[in-house]
């Protein structure tokens, strides 16, 4: 690691200690349980085409609870995660970076479930994060015929945010440990890849995957980052299979926005990397542990799994949050879970 990051890490420190004399927690103020129960969105979870599933989940939820729900909707990664940390919020659904993040930032933040894989279990509870480029520029990123990182040394690139797991965290830990075995990027880090420099001619972020999808396919960047699971309402496979690289996607002729600017266009999968599955987190001073315990139950429940306007079918051409294909469920997770993550981050 740099310097910087010992001195940023020493001012942090310091910051901490100084507002605990205070307030007892930084840049949190005193929560109180209501009658109300906040969800925070990112951005990717806050359009227009996800609003029924929103809008389903806040059904049972207040069913459960006897609560009212309320959906604050945001445009920036940093909004959602502060807004948790900060007791303004009482449930947010976010990336494993998000959630580490935001637990850092306050303690009293818990995971509270994630979905699983086809299995209904933990076992397979991943997403995919993604390197695409487009596909009509493919040849310029190969080696001998096969997609190579050793091609994006001084393209452009976009990413989502910097507290995206998939969309920066995950990829820029693939990228710094391929480059770091060459000479002159031995020191990279990850601040590198948040600008233009010493690897990328520029750098953008989408602030969200499906901005940075756009950002490629507007040809605003050669190379972008973004998830399978947060573009999958609006591309399908043309050709190869899901989630394999070398594999192309075109945008629906329907696709919602932001898409309708890009219908038609194609991408290929340069880099496919599984994650783990994004969170429901909590923030137990603001909810409260009584509905905490009764939300955890309902979220495990055979009714919320067997909920096709929770969990869509697969095969009925709707968009959703969530899908499903053969078991996928929620599941009770712990904060070790995310270790993987965290380690990547460090």
């Amino acid at each position: 690691m740099k310097k910087s990051w010992s001195v940023i890490t020493m001012f942090l420190v310091v910051a901490l200690l100084l507002s605990a004399c205070s307030e007892g927690k930084a840049g949190a103020k005193d929560a109180k349980v209501d009658d109300v129960i906040k969800i925070a969105w990112y951005p990717n979870e806050s359009g227009t085409d996800m609003k029924s599933s929103r809008d389903e989940i806040g059904r049972v939820i207040e069913e459960a609870t006897g609560k009212k729900v309320e959906h604050q909707l945001t445009t920036d990664y940093a909004i959602a995660i502060e807004t948790l940390i900060n007791n303004n919020a009482d449930l947010a659904f976010m990336g494993a970076q998000g959630y580490i993040e935001a637990k850092n930032g306050n303690d009293a933040i818990q995971p509270l479930v994630v979905p699983t894989g086809k299995s209904g279990t933990l076992e397979d509870a991943l997403y995919h994060s993604w390197l695409a480029v487009n596909e009509d520029a493919q040849d310029d990123f190969k080696v001998n015929g096969e997609f190579s990182l050793d091609t994006i040394e001084q393209k452009s690139m976009s990413f989502v945010s910097n507290s995206s797991t998939s969309g920066f965290v995950v990829p820029s830990s693939s990228i710094i440990g391929h480059y770091a075995k060459k000479s002159g990027f031995e020191d990279l880090v990850a601040e590198d890849l948040m600008e233009g420099g010493p690897l990328f001619s520029q750098v953008l972020f989408g602030n969200s995957h499906q901005g940075s999808a756009v950002n490629l396919l507007s040809n605003n960047s050669e190379i972008a980052a973004f998830c399978d699971t947060c573009v999958g309402n609006y591309v399908e496979v043309v050709e190869g299979e899901e989630n394999k690289v070398g594999s192309v996607y075109k945008v629906k002729n329907d696709a919602a926005e932001p898409f309708n600017t890009v219908t038609g266009k194609e991408f290929v999968l340069m880099s496919v990397t599984p994650v783990l599955n994004a969170p429901f987190a909590a923030n137990l001073d603001a909810l409260g542990q009584e509905d905490y315990d009764t939300l955890l139950e309902l979220f495990t429940s055979e009714e919320v799994a067997n909920n096709e306007k929770i969990f869509v079918p697969k095969e009925s051409g709707e968009p959703g949050l969530f899908f499903k294909t053969e078991n996928e469920r929620f599941a009770k997770v712990e904060d070790t879970w995310f270790n993987p993550i965290r380690e990547l981050a460090n």
